[in-house]
């Protein structure tokens, strides 16, 4: 299910209560039920976002296409920033394009709320290791290399900057996220932090600024990569590397890229690479790689390394 579940308040206590019955219908995979409690707290409180997207993803596992269709785009509707993330299913129903699947208020939101526990959620059960490994790629593409200045991309509470603290004399680290950004400071790893989106971020970047970017875990929340290639390329100095993680899937993609179940992107290996060269990167490394695992099972993707 891709809505975010949040605390909110239809102004009217006993739609609350409704909403709140619906909610459990449906982790109890009651859909049926979901739908009809949801049905009923839109009675009184029709310009509740959440019910309507609960009621959208009840319909959807109910297979009811277009119902479901109707309910999630009344909620992109009221509140088109998508914190519910209703765009996700959207996309999924074939009803948005795939790259739309995504927004940045639900990607805000969806790491506001969880940058108390990401560490330990992510090093323990989804077992890690996208910043160990984009540290090997560099020990074996630039062994000893030094790099200047370094740009953490997505750097959530600074993972990936603690495994590469030793090898950037400046480290600065970015992320939508601002809960995330706090958590990264209260680590004292960065010589700077910034709350932004990236590929904004990088626009606004001047030419040849960077000797290395990196993005651990972050591409999985962009569809078509081709805006942030286009801006690391510029943002890098002649040599710099731009390095990354990617989860890629055994079903055919045709635009190169589709929204998963898990609410992340997963990318085709042809594509990235057509799309790094169109950017004008070199590719110095792209290999299999599982950088974490869901549900207790590893989830596939690539390591890529690009050198300007």
């Amino acid at each position: 299910m891709a809505r975010l579940t949040m605390s909110r308040s239809t102004g009217d206590l006993i739609a609350d209560r409704r909403y709140g019955y619906a909610r459990s219908c449906f982790d109890a995979d009651d859909h049926t039920g979901a739908a009809d409690v949801a049905r009923a707290v839109l009675e009184r409180a029709p310009g509740f976002a959440p019910a309507w997207s609960l009621l959208g993803e009840a319909e959807a596992a109910l297979g009811n296409r277009e119902a479901a269709i109707d309910a999630l785009l009344k909620a992109l509707e009221i509140e088109p920033e998508d914190v519910l993330g209703a765009s996700i299913t959207l996309a999924r129903l074939g009803a948005l394009p795939q790259a739309a699947a995504l927004t940045n208020g639900y990607v805000r939101t969806l790491f506001d709320r969880y940058a108390g526990a990401f560490d330990a959620h992510l090093t323990g059960q989804l077992e890690y290791r996208a910043p160990a490994q984009i540290s090997d790629a560099l020990d074996r593409l630039a062994p000893g290399r030094r790099f200047a200045s370094c740009l953490d991309l997505g750097c959530g509470t600074g993972l990936m900057g603690a495994a590469i603290r030793e090898r950037a004399a400046y480290l600065t680290g970015l992320d939508i996220a601002p809960a995330m950004v706090a958590k990264a400071a209260e680590k004292r790893i960065y010589d700077a932090l910034v709350v932004a989106e990236l590929t904004e971020f990088l626009a606004g970047q001047s030419e040849d600024t960077h000797d290395l970017i990196l993005a651990a875990d972050v591409m999985v929340y962009i569809g078509d990569p081709a805006q942030v290639l286009a801006g690391a390329v510029r943002a890098l100095r002649p040599g710099g590397l731009f390095v990354f993680s990617v989860q890629s899937a055994r079903e055919t993609m045709p635009e190169g890229f589709r929204i998963g179940a898990d609410s992340r992107f997963a990318h085709d290996a042809a594509f990235l690479r057509r799309r790094a060269a169109d950017a004008g990167f070199t590719i110095m490394l792209f290999e299999p790689a599982t950088t974490r695992r869901d549900a207790g099972a590893p989830v596939p993707g690539y390591l890529v390394a690009l050198e300007v």
